[in-house]
């Protein structure tokens, strides 16, 4: 029996019907990742978020095609990361809410401090002795009154050795675009509810953020009657 006995009209109808799917499915995910983007554009537009779950379900899957739609649309990559982790943010605002305080933590970056501070590295990152040469000391302060644990870390990798170690279950990273989006990402990954707060100012040495931003995030969830009052005060 030769080759050309057999029938390979099956095979053949099989790779046309996969060579058609895969095609559709191309389209498929060309045209939902514009429409995406599209919403998106006009949710910048606006400053307010349309159809944030369908938003954050399509960055899931196909984030490289949307990416290149951004890109094309004339959208700068600071301004499409700047909307991921608002999206993102939304996403997990409910979630974020119903975790216990004794379960939150607070991650800067060393960026934030002086140049001067004193403060030595710990295998738990830097302990700030509260000299009074940056803000750090005083959001510290303010945070672990409220019930948080607070890490001073210089990278990432502090953040999944206190993980280990604490078991946070929802945790507020703050950090310049691509740190937040990197944390976001990897909190996804382990399950880690994450809401991501970004620098005013990025850099190495002495940068800024907005601690009322991060007060905001803190509260979420809280009685107002159990928010000591100084904690209003200083906020404020």
């Amino acid at each position: 029996m030769t080759l050309m006995d057999f029938d390979l009209s099956p095979w053949h109808n099989l790779m046309y019907i996969i060579g058609e799917a895969t095609v559709l499915f191309i389209l498929g995910a060309l045209l939902v990742s514009f429409v995406l983007v599209v919403i998106s554009l006009y949710s910048i537009k606006r400053g307010r978020l349309y159809f944030p779950r369908f938003i954050k379900a399509g960055m899931v899957f196909l984030e490289g095609l949307m990416k290149a739609f951004f890109r094309l649309l004339g959208l700068e990559d600071r301004e499409m990361l700047t909307f991921i982790i608002k999206i993102h943010n939304t996403m997990n605002a409910s979630a974020f809410s119903r975790v216990p305080l004794s379960e939150r933590a607070v991650f800067v970056p060393q960026c934030l401090r002086s140049a001067k501070c004193p403060a030595h590295l710990t295998p738990e990152g830097l302990k700030c002795v509260n000299c009074g040469q940056c803000t750090i000391g005083e959001a510290r302060i303010l945070l672990e009154k409220l019930g948080y644990r607070i890490f001073i870390i210089p990278g990432s990798s502090f953040i999944k050795r206190m993980v280990k170690k604490y078991h946070p279950k929802a945790i507020i990273g703050v950090g310049c675009l691509t740190e937040v989006k990197e944390g976001i990402d990897m909190a996804d990954k382990i399950g880690l509810i994450a809401m991501g707060v970004v620098t005013l100012k990025e850099g190495c040495v002495e940068t800024l953020v907005n601690w009322q931003d991060i007060y905001e995030v803190a509260v979420l969830g809280l009685d107002p009657a159990s928010v000591p009052e100084d904690f209003h005060i200083l906020a404020g």
